[in-house]
């Protein structure tokens, strides 16, 4: 089972980005996806996840401005971010749902 994380980076507060993550090793359509992250100092914390039905769930402080998605054909999952705020930096990873597989991450950083 294998992970890949794309597409972070650098944005001002306020601007978007779209994280990328593409998976293989498993029947991926099948299966629920997970983004996580981990800001600097604290514990990785859940922020969405998308079962294999589509149906979409996602942690309070990003409703309304992330979008989590999935392409099965490619094997992919993606985490549309927007209106993003400084406390949104940290290390994004990717996850099979009950897996405890991981991706390496992707850092994104938002500034003031």
């Amino acid at each position: 089972v294998q992970l890949v994380e794309s597409g972070g980076g650098s944005v001002q507060a306020g601007g978007s980005l779209k994280l990328s993550c593409a998976a293989s090793g498993f029947i991926f359509k099948f299966n629920a996806m997970a983004w996580y992250r981990q800001a600097p100092g604290k514990e990785r914390e859940w922020v969405a996840t998308i079962t294999s039905g589509g149906s979409t769930n996602y942690t309070d402080s990003v409703k309304g401005r992330f979008t989590i998605s999935r392409d099965n054909a490619r094997r992919m999952v993606y985490l549309q971010m927007g209106s993003l705020k400084p406390e949104d930096t940290g290390v994004y990873y990717c996850t099979r749902v009950q897996s405890g597989i991981w991706g390496q991450g992707t850092l994104v950083t938002v500034s003031s």
